[in-house]
């Protein structure tokens, strides 16, 4: 039994409530965690006490909140290894993140130059790249993907030559909980000087990640899927790129001076966080990496890979069940289907016993095409779950499947 030995559950108020006067179940982790007390208290605070614009002005209001959100910069640099805290970059997510890199690295690409990103992509490391191939006339190569839920190495190393200009990867997938072989497409990307994006939207939270031992260019993810609140996000640049792309927006902020004649650029990060930043986020943020890093991000890996395990024994020995995403290396996520049931009808009878997990395509769509399925039941799980969260999922997904069969 997973117990939390750490008592973590009672971190997060949210888990104490009833849905359906049935005791929370949350298993939609990886659509966006919850919160524990520490960072909503975070955010009140700022509200209640300091609530003013950051870098502006010289009254004390002012001070203070921009102590804490380069503070909350300061624990981003800390959280992934960045080499410098001028390398972290806030954003409203990891979307934001990517389009940032998308759109301020055109100027790099050209009609003869290739992107390379994997089948296992979300539909936020797709579309940005489609927009630039667009935009120049390169070409997007796809890594294929096998049953088990993996990359096809060997044919996806093929992809990557001379004229790739950016390899951009998902570090786990989201879908099928995949933990991607990038190291091995990190190298070949190296050797032929290609900037390496990784959306890291679904590792950040769940593992240690350590960007100058992965050695990537760009890595993004969202504070809403670690325990931070929703509409912020990184991305970590090195040095060398942000101070040769050319902003993704103009405003106040990411200036030096400014005349009709010509606008010259603040240096970085402020060059790329133009207008009035997300202080309450950035608080948030901040909060949110403290307690993870209180805990210990080996710790979470540990009892989640647990949580895995155990569900995974549990459903294999429903009938009709299948899971997609059978991969060697796997993040705690599960997407399954049973024969003859529509997930959208499961989901919904799993909510009426209380129990919330994710049904539909999951912003995957070519993975939902390879599999030729119309989508999925998720279950994905957070360190703050436990063995009675999975006996409550169990209990309400048979009661609900005979019902449904």
């Amino acid at each position: 039994m997973i117990k939390n030995s750490l008592d973590i559950r009672n971190d997060f108020p949210i888990l104490r409530q009833k849905v359906h006067g049935k005791p929370l179940v949350y298993l939609d982790n990886a659509a966006s965690s919850q919160k524990p007390a520490v960072v909503i208290e975070a955010v009140k605070n700022y509200y209640e006490t300091i609530n003013a614009n950051v870098h502006r002005g010289n009254h004390l209001l002012s001070q203070l909140a921009t102590e804490a959100t380069e503070n909350a910069r300061d624990a981003v640099k800390s959280f992934i290894n960045a080499a410098e805290r001028e390398e972290v970059i806030f954003t409203k997510g990891t979307t934001d993140s990517i389009n940032l890199v998308a759109a301020s690295i055109t100027k790099f690409v050209s009609e003869k130059d290739n992107i390379v990103i994997s089948h296992t992509e979300h539909h936020a490391n797709i579309v940005p790249w489609q927009m630039l191939c667009e935009r120049t006339g390169a070409k997007l190569r796809v890594i294929p993907l096998n049953e088990m839920g993996e990359w096809d190495v060997e044919k996806g190393l093929a992809l990557i030559d001379e004229h790739t200009a950016v390899l951009a990867l998902g570090h786990v997938s989201n879908a099928l909980g995949t933990i991607n072989p990038i190291e091995q497409f990190i190298k070949k990307a190296r050797a032929h000087e290609a900037a390496v994006l990784l959306d890291g939207a679904q590792s950040a939270a769940h593992m240690k990640v350590d960007v100058q031992n992965l050695d990537c260019d760009f890595f993004c993810f969202s504070g809403h899927k670690l325990c931070a609140p929703t509409g912020i996000g990184i991305l970590y640049g090195k040095r060398t790129w942000l101070e040769k792309l050319p902003p993704y927006q103009g405003g106040g902020e990411m200036i030096h001076t400014v005349t009709f004649e010509k606008t010259t650029y603040a240096d970085i990060p402020f060059k790329f966080e133009a207008g009035t930043p997300n202080m309450a986020g950035m608080i948030g943020m901040g909060a949110a990496i403290e307690y993870l890093q209180n805990i210990g991000m080996n710790k979470v890996a540990q009892l989640e890979d647990a949580l895995l395990q155990e569900a995974t024994s549990r459903l294999l020995q429903i009938d009709g069940l299948k899971i997609y995403g059978n991969a060697k290396e796997k993040a705690a996520v599960i997407s399954f289907l049973v024969e003859g049931v529509h997930p959208y009808d499961l989901g919904t009878l799993l909510d009426k016993f209380g129990v919330a997990v994710r049904t539909g395509h999951h912003c995957t769509q070519p993975i939902m095409d390879f599999f030729n399925i119309p989508g999925t039941v998720r279950a994905s799980f957070a360190f703050y779950n436990s063995s009675d969260d999975i006996e409550a999922f169990i209990t309400a997904l048979n009661k609900s499947l005979n019902m449904l069969r």
